[in-house]
């Protein structure tokens, strides 16, 4: 507690200069920025690959989540938060170490985490551990054919998050510091300070440590985000950002379904080792990014980033192939694997772009034309025991490092010896992409493009002294859709895309896989109300994903890209400041996910056929929060609310016939505010303390959700 209290102390002593910062946005401020047209501009200046068209005229569905909506629902993390939109379904989480989600139903590579995007970068490359919601400004969650701009990704949608930077706006503050379940405590602050007409700088930082409900699980953090603007002119600012992250996570892989049926275990049982240790995790990124308007509506943007994640440490794992596990034979003790892993990813990006409009004729053109070149470096080694094949009724002996499931008894640490990985990865590649979105009338819109993307692999492994053969992929992804706008209020829209995805290793051949290739439809209606204090957006979707890897039946231990899918749906999203000071936030998602091939399973070989469900995807998500406030003369402002998370049941390992059962979630809160620059708040979640699973890979990896917990907070606005 000592540590803690000191941390707290530090966090305060450090925010006593800052001045003031105006009360937390209501949720119809937030409204109107998100909708607004002139949400293009972050601490003056533009979001790279989006020119100078407004969010509500892009013709495809796009929710933005508010950072201040974040604070005052508590959400600190990024999975979390991504439970306010509709159609990201949570995923294999790397032992909790990484996020990953699935959007609209394709989640991308198991073998790393969910490529989302900071600024514009790719934030999902390397090891950089659960991302920490503290200097979020807001989400974007763009949906559907995203390649011909982005590049390589996933079909269903990209995640950018905006982080809070310097801004000349003004010099303010705030600071944080909450307690909850599981003995976890947290501060955090934000302080941004204008030095002169042409120079701001801004911090932002978080600590935290607790316990988990997970037997013998603790866990620390440290982040921070320092910042700085210079803009010696209205047309010209520089922008650098630093990340910096230390976690120390202990590897966690959950629990088991014995005879594959859930409830047998409690959930809190850990099945791995306390000796272990945790994991230790580190991340220092820098950004910068030029924006320079050299003509009128016409501006040149230029960005750098550079990311090192590392990743060290030990993990005990529940071993998954059946002929070497003891459980299915003793029914209460499992065998287990324990691994030693040195990961560490560096990427590098630089790009560049011009955006703009100008007139042919009647037609106004908004324009993009940009370019980006990228370097990913990735080096793997890991060791790892494993036991060997059990031959049923032979004595369980230590080789096994078995551990009863109802009754563990901790102290096993086999020193792995067995040299499973050791390789060094070179991924370098490099993209133009142009994009015209012409307006016909004031009404209609229509927007084209494309983009050429040239990728090239090399794997050198170490253990063998050998090179794999290189992988070079090329390709142009194009895109199209149109927008009509029905008066001020309402809108429909459609769009088509093409986009791919790299895939890494080799065949059977020793050749090169193909790169997975998917097509992507999309039509919807978006409503924004002439005060921007409601916006919908209702949208329908068809995808398809080929090349995708799975076993190769001639020869065990490889792959081939033989696999196919599809997912389709429809989805809705209401953000709404209604009479009454009632805010809400709403959202459902139908998802239909299946392969359209028959194959196998490329981790167990297991049978896949046409029309079975994608891991981890449930065909019905909901997500509703409401809130209302209480001005009460003389006494401040009061606010209560309330929200239920919905998910139906969910495929829990390919192949297989096992589901994670349906959940619904219930969370409660309250707040207080005497003063403008004070406020308190209480926030329940999983309010009925409903037993749920977040995820699974396997029958005997399934992690399970949160149970009941209750946080108090306070912060402070300066």
């Amino acid at each position: 507690m000592t540590k803690k209290l000191s941390a707290f102390a530090g966090l305060l002593s450090s925010s006593t200069a800052i001045l003031l910062v105006p009360q937390a946005a209501s949720a119809q401020e937030r409204n109107e920025a998100a909708g607004a047209s002139d949400a293009i501009i972050v601490s003056g200046q533009r979001q790279q690959y989006r020119g100078d068209v407004p969010l509500r005229e892009i013709p495809q569905s796009i929710q933005v989540i508010d950072g201040e909506t974040l604070k005052e629902l508590n959400i600190t993390t990024l999975d979390t938060a991504l439970e306010l939109s509709s159609g990201i379904a949570r995923q294999n989480s790397f032992g909790g170490l990484w996020d990953s989600f699935a959007v609209r139903g394709f989640a991308g590579d198991e073998n790393y985490p969910s490529g989302f995007l900071v600024n514009g970068f790719n934030g999902g490359r390397g090891y950089g551990g659960p991302r920490d919601a503290s200097n979020i400004e807001r989400i974007e969650v763009l949906k559907g054919p995203n390649g011909a701009v982005f590049g390589r990704g996933e079909p269903g949608g990209t995640v950018n998050i905006i982080t809070r930077k310097a801004t000349l706006s003004d010099t303010f503050g705030s600071a944080a510091a909450s307690y909850g379940s599981y003995d976890t405590f947290r501060v955090e602050g934000d302080y941004n300070v204008v030095l002169s007409d042409s120079v701001a700088v801004r911090f932002n930082g978080a600590y935290q440590d607790g316990d988990s409900f997970r037997d013998t699980i603790e866990f620390t953090k440290q982040v921070a985000s320092p910042s700085i603007l210079f803009q010696p002119s209205s047309k010209t600012s520089l922008s650098y950002e630093m990340e910096y992250v230390n976690q120390e996570i202990p590897f966690d892989r959950g629990i088991v379904a014995v005879g594959g049926e859930l409830g047998t275990v409690d959930i809190s049982t850990f099945l791995g080792e306390p000796g272990n240790g945790p994991i230790e995790i580190g991340v220092l990124g820098h950004q910068v990014q030029l924006q320079h308007e050299f003509a009128r509506n016409w501006v040149f943007l230029a960005g750098f980033g550079y990311k090192d994640t590392s990743f060290e440490g030990y993990s005990t794992d529940v071993e998954l192939a059946g002929s070497r596990q003891t459980l299915e034979e003793t029914g209460d003790t499992v065998s287990r694997q324990r691994r030693y892993r040195d990961n560490t990813i560096d990427s590098m990006i630089v790009r560049g772009e011009v955006s703009g409009s100008f007139y042919t004729g009647s037609l106004e053109h908004h324009l993009l034309v940009g370019a980006d070149w990228d370097m990913l470096e990735v080096k793997f080694y890991q060791l790892r025991h494993r036991p060997p094949v059990y031959v049923a009724g032979a004595p369980i002996t230590d080789v096994y490092d078995a551990i009863n499931i109802f009754n563990p008894v901790y102290g096993q640490l086999p020193e792995p010896d067995a040299l499973i990985t050791d390789t060094a990865e070179t991924q370098k590649a490099w993209g133009v992409y142009l994009q015209d979105q012409v307006d016909i009338t004031e009404s209609l819109k229509i927007r084209f493009g494309g983009r050429y993307d040239q990728f090239h692999q090399d794997i050198f492994n170490n253990a063998a002294g050998e090179a794999l053969p290189e992988n070079v992929r090329k390709r142009f992804s194009p895109t199209v859709g149109a927008l009509y706008e029905f008066g001020d209020q309402l809108s429909v829209y459609a769009s088509f895309g093409e986009g791919f995805r790299p895939n890494s290793g080799t065949n059977a051949a020793l050749e090169p896989f193909e790169a997975e290739e998917s097509e992507s439809y999309e039509a919807g209606l978006r409503f924004a109300s002439s005060d921007d204090a409601v916006v919908a957006t209702l949208a329908a979707f068809s995808m398809k994903k080929n090349n995708i890897l799975t076993a190769d039946i001639a020869n065990p231990n490889f792959s081939v890209t033989a696999g196919s899918a599809r997912s389709r749906g429809i989805e809705a999203d209401v953000t709404a400041a209604l009479p009454g000071n009632i805010n809400l936030i709403a959202s459902y998602a139908y998802t239909d996910a299946e392969w359209t091939t028959d194959a196998l399973d490329p981790a167990f070989g297991l049978d896949i056929r046409a029309g079975d469900p994608l891991i981890n995807i449930p065909k019905h998500q909901a997500n509703m929060v409401v809130t209302k406030s209480f001005d009460i003369a003389g006494e401040g402002q009061f606010t209560i609310g309330g929200g239920i998370n919905y998910s139906s049941n969910r495929l829990g390992e390919t192949g297989t016939d096992f589901y994670l059962p349906s959940y619904t979630l219930v969370r409660a809160l309250a707040s207080y505010q005497p003063i403008e620059t004070v406020r308190f708040s209480v926030d329940a979640r999983n309010l009925f303390n409903e037993t749920w699973y977040a995820s699974s890979y396997h029958r005997y990896w399934i992690m399970p959700g949160t149970p009941r917990t209750v946080t108090a907070r306070v912060d402070f606005f300066f």
